[in-house]
């Protein structure tokens, strides 16, 4: 059976580095507060007007692509992942082919947040197994920097998240010793309002209780954005981090054992996890869950924060590049995010 294989690796991230001290300039918080919730030392920010989520996955693409010995003119399909694209529309999928100069080829943006690259993973991995593509891009990149509130009253999630971009380029490969084994995603929108953004959007305040059902006319032009949605901050992230982190240290474990299960081995076969980078405190979590040693985990959140879609494949290149994954080594990747939505994926390398 045809399987695919990471055949190259890249990532890239801004180069203005914000410590949490930096953000005490801002917000009412401090290096112990940050630390002691989240393990995030540091975070980087692209430029204000001059890097997107495009350009920045551009940069990962191009590493990646060169590492799998082809050029953009190769790749015959995209799947972009990201929860802050460029524009409402047109997706970042479109924006990367026109700046890459590619062929004509088709490209598919994944809205799955934190879980968006195992998702695009997964999606990337069937067209593979069908024959139907050779040469697939997968790239997961933020620019979160742009949309979050840089005050005290924003700081419990925008201390959390930070910039960059990481990609990798499938292909199929014969070796049944190597590749993706499998892919598993999952979601429960039961509680879809606990991590959001709820606008800009169409929803016209329908999650709100007792909204107002008629429509009014002199409303309109108002819908979409309106001052009283910026003045109640609702077009910035809302989340309730507690009840995140429960249902995240119970879904990350079980996706990963359901990886394991499914081809028949235990965690102590796992030569290296890569979390997604939500926050130290449930990587950590997972971790002893899991009965993992330190050494087959790989944790960069203190450096880069929170990058949701772009967090698995940095985090799994720099382990790749530090010589901490090695061929025949298993790597397993768990992500979960808003949605609720979570995936794991199991690879051969």
């Amino acid at each position: 059976m045809q399987r695919s294989k990471i055949a190259g690796i890249g990532y890239y991230v801004p180069k203005n580095v914000f410590t949490n001290e930096d953000l005490k300039k801002y917000m009412d918080t401090s290096d112990e507060w940050i630390q002691e919730r989240t393990g995030i030392q540091e975070r980087r920010y692209a430029d204000r007007t001059g890097e997107t989520t495009t350009t920045m996955g551009v940069k990962a693409a191009t590493i990646a692509i060169e590492r799998a010995g082809i050029t953009p003119q190769d790749i015959d399909f995209i799947v972009f992942a990201t929860l802050s694209p460029d524009y409402y529309f047109p997706g970042c999928g479109v924006l990367l082919q026109r700046a890459m100069k590619m062929k004509e080829i088709g490209a598919l943006d994944v809205r799955n947040q934190c879980s968006g690259f195992v998702y695009a993973l997964s999606v990337a991995d069937q067209f593979i197994k069908t024959g139907m593509y050779k040469n697939i891009l997968v790239v997961g990149a933020e620019k979160h920097s742009f949309g979050l509130d840089f005050s005290t009253r924003g700081r419990n999630i925008s201390v959390i998240f930070g910039d960059g971009a990481g990609a990798v380029v499938l292909q199929p490969t014969q070796n049944q010793n190597q590749g993706i084994l499998s892919t598993h995603l999952h979601s429960d929108g039961d509680s879809a309002e606990i991590l959001a953004m709820f606008n800009p959007g169409t929803h016209g305040n329908h999650w709100v209780e007792n909204p107002v059902a008629t429509f009014d006319e002199a409303e309109m032009g108002q819908m979409f954005m309106s001052h009283a949605m910026i003045d109640e901050a609702q077009n910035f992230p809302n989340m309730d981090g507690p009840a995140v982190f429960k249902k995240a240290i119970v879904k990350m474990p079980e996706v990963v054992q359901e990886a394991l299960t499914a081809n028949g081995l235990t965690s102590a076969d796992i030569n290296m996890l890569i979390p997604h980078q939500a926050n130290l405190r449930i990587a950590q979590f997972v971790q002893h869950k899991l009965q993992l040693r330190d050494d087959q985990v790989y944790n960069n959140i203190q450096k880069y924060g929170n990058t949701t879609a772009a967090s698995v494949p940095i985090a799994l290149c720099e382990a790749w590049e530090q010589g901490k994954i090695k061929e025949g080594d298993l790597v397993c990747l768990a992500a979960f995010g808003s949605g609720f939505t979570w995936a794991g994926a199991l690879i051969r390398w």
